[in-house]
Formats: structure tokens, C-alpha cells, sequence
């Protein structure tokens, strides 16, 4: 595949330190994602995000609405019941309303996160690398980064090509809906921004595995006892190359030999169309790792304290409840203009901590005590900048308000642990 200019210097780098596969997206010189996986020749028998199984309900706790489902012996994960929209069960008691004793799929959503339990959902999706499959929302949807005239091609797509290999009995027909959305009557598509500017060829292969996968699991879900794990999500390194935007990184590359195999292998069943973007960086007198710098953006990613271009830094702090982002004016000396030496100070943090976030993959509350200013005018800018470099982010990221004490509520979503948080499980199993 031909790298445009605008990915040229984009690049996806995935090394290896004995048991552990660090991955790098970066653009330049600079980090945009870090991310930690342990590395295994076969998948363990741990719970993890994207795992789908047939959970047995523990119990029902109307209090907080919400189930108690058990994965395995020991492993007890969290459900909310608002999520019950589609259930699919494998063994269902007399009542119609979810029950203790209930046994139905269930796909990881969640991974435990400090003292918290890991969380499932019954709406089951399949990642493909233009499209999703979903069982909770059962209806034909595309990514809002498209163009109107995008999505409105893709979904004529979408619901054209479906007919192919889809029998008429788990459709709905289009008319009968009333609306341009297509509902499906067992799942949803959701067309991903990859899909944009893609050609049928590419949409209707994703199509396809993404509905063998399905029937696949709903077929061996009969004869499968409760604990049994249907569908195991490749492992991290493996599954972002489906998330990786191609504005993203117009490169693949690792320089660890069973790596480059492992990515291959699974490139050229999945993702045949991207297997040219992977390349295999053996200069053994200039390592990988040297020439970019791994290590040093590895440690810029974890330090608390981080320097703005003007002078001033942010000081990075998680707790158990929250992250809180302080920012400080440093060494900036602004002039006499107090309000814009302090919306200047402001507007760059505000750039960089959007890229902190995404970096350091922050999620749940997020505090940022920005420097007070005077006007509303300056506040609203800065609003509007940091909103803009927020829904950047491929994670979904909300700039909720600023309170009366001009603190900025931002609200990320939770998926995998902190890089911090996983930074120090590593070490402890290196010990």
C-alpha cells in the first residue's frame, strides 16, 4: 500500500523485553499511544477484555442495579442491568426478567482496575477492521468522524451486501422500518472510520467473517457448559492493528523475529490488505530501540511532572477515585498582559493534555485545575480548544463542564488498565 505524505513519518513500532511486548504509535519523534502486553506463545487462561463466555448470574442487587455474573471459579464480574437489552442464554429459568442461576453470554467490557471488578456486557461485539458487529444495538450505524456522504454510501453498502450471505429470516426489511436504518432483527453493523473511501471488495470480506464468527459462536454456545470461553480476543498487540487508523501509521514495524511471524501470520488472515505496512528492522548496529528512543518515551510517559513549550508544566496525578492534571505557570514570564500570558500557558497545556490522556491511555474522572482567569471570553476559547484536541482521541473522551472553582471535568472511557498501572504489574512479575 502506497504511504501518503501524511503518514509517511506515522509509524507502529511493537518490541519485546523478555516477557513483555511494548507498542509505540508514533508520529515523528513523538509518542502518541504506549502500550504494555505480556507476552505468550498461547493465550492463558486469565480473563481479559474483548473475551466472550457463558456466565452464570450469582445473584441480583436491585439496590444498584445491577447483576453479579461468574466467568470461572473465582472471577466475578460486574453487569449492569440497564445493559440487558438482547441477551442470548444458554440456560434461562422460569422468569422472563434475569435471575439468579440465568446462564447467558457475556463479553468483557472491562478490565479490573485497582479494587474494581471487571464489568461484561450481553451486547457481544466482533471487531473487523472496517466494521463491528454488535448484538445490543440492532441497528445500521456509521462512525460520526465519516462525512454525510460517506455514510450514506457505506450503509447502501453495508445493507446491500449483506443480502448476499445473510438469510432473509434474520433480516428485516427496510421498508417495513420506516427509516433509512436498516434494523437487523438478531444484530447491527457499525461501520468504522476505516471503512472510509474503501472499496466493496474490502467491506464485503469484513462482512463475511465478522457473520461466520457470529453464527460460528452462537452455534457452538449449545453444547458448551457455563465457564467455557467462546471467542478469545487475540492478544493486545495483535488486536490494536484493527484500531489502528491508517491516517494513524502508514508503518508497521517490530524487531523482535517471532514477533514479525506472529504479526504476519495474523495480518494475512485478518488483514491481508495491510501485510505490505509491516517490515521487519534488523540494522544491528543502530537498534530499533535507539533510533527512536523507546526508553526515553517509555519514562517521559510515566514521569509526574510534565514541561509546556512556554515555560510552564503539568503535574500528573492519579489517585483511586480520579486523575487530577495541575497546571503551572513554571518559568513563563508572560509580560505585562497578565489574561494572555495565562491563556497562552493554558491553550498549551490544553494541547498537551490531550495527548497525555491518549498517551498514558487516563479514563474515568478526569480534573484538570487549569490557571484562573479573569473573562469568560478566555475561558470559552480554552474550552473550545481543549474540546477539540479531546474528540481526537480514537477512545471516546468528554469535555463535560467547568465547575465555579474552574476546574474542567473531562470523563474518558474505561477499557484497559492505566500505562502506569500496568507498568508496575510488570515489574512485579519480573520479580
Amino acid at each position: 500500500m502506497m504511504e501518503n505524505n501524511k503518514t509517511a513519518d506515522h509509524i507502529y513500532l511493537i518490541t519485546r523485553r523478555e516477557n513483555q511486548v511494548l507498542s509505540f504509535l508514533m508520529h515523528g519523534s513523538r509518542a502518541i499511544e504506549i502500550h504494555s502486553d505480556v507476552y505468550e506463545k498461547e493465550l492463558s487462561d486469565t480473563v481479559a477484555l474483548g473475551d466472550i463466555y457463558i456466565g452464570r448470574i450469582q445473584n441480583i442487587v436491585k439496590n444498584i442495579n445491577a447483576a453479579f455474573v461468574e466467568l470461572t471459579p473465582g472471577n466475578v464480574c460486574y453487569l449492569p442491568l440497564e445493559d440487558i437489552k438482547h441477551p442470548i442464554y444458554t440456560k434461562k429459568g422460569a422468569s422472563a426478567k434475569p435471575q439468579a442461576g440465568d446462564e447467558l453470554l457475556v463479553q468483557v467490557m472491562r478490565e479490573g482496575i485497582k479494587t474494581k471488578a471487571p464489568a461484561v456486557t450481553t451486547n457481544l461485539t466482533l471487531h473487523g477492521k472496517y466494521l463491528l458487529l454488535t448484538t445490543g444495538n440492532l441497528q445500521l450505524a456509521a462512525s460520526g468522524k465519516l462525512p454525510v456522504e460517506e455514510k450514506q454510501r457505506l450503509k447502501a453498502l453495508v445493507s446491500e451486501q449483506e443480502k448476499c450471505f445473510v438469510p432473509e429470516s434474520e433480516r428485516t426489511d427496510a421498508n417495513a422500518a420506516g427509516n433509512n436504518d436498516v434494523p437487523f432483527r438478531h444484530f447491527g453493523w457499525l461501520i468504522r472510520t476505516n471503512a472510509g473511501g474503501k472499496d466493496a471488495g474490502l467491506i464485503l470480506k469484513d462482512q463475511q467473517m465478522l457473520y461466520h464468527q457470529y453464527t460460528d459462536l452462537l452455534g457452538r454456545a449449545q453444547y458448551r457448559t457455563c465457564g467455557s470461553c467462546l471467542l478469545r480476543r487475540p492478544q493486545g498487540y495483535l488486536a490494536r492493528l484493527a484500531d489502528l487508523y491508517e491516517a494513524d501509521a502508514g508503518r508497521i514495524m517490530t524487531d523482535d523475529a517471532d514477533l514479525y511471524q506472529e504479526l504476519a501470520d495474523y495480518l494475512k488472515v485478518w488483514q491481508p490488505e495491510d501485510l505490505s505496512r509491516l517490515s521487519f528492522y534488523e540494522d544491528r548496529l543502530l537498534p530499533m530501540e535507539k533510533l527512536y528512543a523507546l526508553e526515553r518515551r517509555l519514562q517521559e510517559a510515566l514521569q509526574e511532572r510534565v514541561w509546556l513549550p512556554c515555560g510552564g508544566y503539568l503535574v500528573i496525578q492519579p489517585t483511586e477515585a480520579l486523575t487530577v492534571i495541575d497546571v503551572n505557570t513554571g518559568k513563563f514570564e508572560g509580560g505585562k498582559k497578565k489574561e494572555a500570558a495565562v491563556l497562552k500557558v493554558n491553550k498549551e497545556a490544553a494541547v498537551e493534555i490531550a495527548h497525555q490522556i491518549r498517551l498514558r491511555n487516563l479514563s474515568g474522572i478526569i480534573l484538570v485545575d487549569f490557571i484562573n482567569m479573569e473573562t469568560s471570553a478566555s475561558n470559552e476559547e480554552l474550552l473550545a480548544l481543549l474540546n477539540a484536541k479531546l474528540r481526537e482521541d480514537p477512545i471516546p473522551t468528554r469535555l463535560v463542564d467547568m465547575t465555579k472553582l474552574q476546574l474542567v471535568e473531562i470523563t474518558r472511557l474505561k477499557k484497559e488498565k492505566p500505562l502506569s498501572e500496568i507498568m508496575k504489574i510488570m515489574k512485579k512479575l519480573e520479580k
